[in-house]
């Protein structure tokens, strides 16, 4: 992929999951070309790829859009998120070396240091701390080493934090305790127990539905 291409893409994403634009906005690619300096060929070129991560919606003869609130297809796509992630933890505890351990430890480590609110804006998640908590659970499923298994599950996550960013300024997703979630979650994977690592993963993401309907962003269809 060109430069441009890359550029724009790797942009819109990050724009897309900073939260800077509501569910259902459109997506002017005219805009987007200025916006990123590059045309409006590769602004659509990569809506189409970000399409393909959930990330933004095609609709014919209409354009590109943010995706709406939809917590049924939400609370769908987290299900599958949870089989898909069961299988690749377990894959991970039984392929995982030292070294894994060790790289997951880190991750954890950084994410736990990493505040999760701006202090300027404590109804805003922390960009630095979504990342840093894309890093922690990459590095516990790597093992697994199943290039499809990790595409669809990194894809997956990304459709579920557009919500997750949605709801951030609801007292709802103030009372969770994430930091206890992922301390266990990280204790389940040093033990190498795979079913109890697989069970806290589905609650930990089903959790985040409970706060997405607890905030009252929508209602299920």
């Amino acid at each position: 992929m060109a430069k441009a291409s890359v550029h724009s893409l790797e942009g819109i994403r990050r724009t897309i999951l900073d939260g800077f634009w509501s569910p259902g906005d459109r997506l002017q690619p005219t805009a987007l070309a200025v916006q990123f300096e590059t045309s409006t060929t590769v602004i659509r070129e990569s809506l189409t790829r970000l399409a393909g991560e959930n990330l933004v919606v095609i609709r014919p003869n209409r354009g590109f859009f943010v995706p709406d609130l939809d917590l049924r297809e939400l609370a769908d796509i987290t299900e599958l998120r949870c089989s898909t992630e069961a299988l690749a933890a377990r894959l991970a505890v039984e392929r995982g070396d030292v070294a894994w351990e060790s790289k997951v430890i880190a991750a954890h480590h950084k994410l736990s240091r990493t505040p999760r609110r701006l202090p300027e804006e404590p109804g805003t998640l922390n960009p630095a701390w979504s990342e840093a908590h894309r890093e922690f659970h990459h590095a516990l499923l790597v093992p697994c080493d199943c290039q499809p298994m990790l595409k669809l599950s990194a894809d997956l996550a990304n459709f579920t934090e557009l919500y997750r960013r949605w709801a951030a300024p609801s007292k709802a997703a103030g009372k969770r305790n994430v930091e206890k979630e992922h301390q266990e979650i990280l204790d389940a994977a040093m033990a190498r127990d795979a079913d109890l690592l697989g069970e806290l993963l589905g609650n930990h993401y089903r959790s985040t539905v409970q706060v997405v309907i607890d905030a009252g962003l929508s209602t299920l269809r």
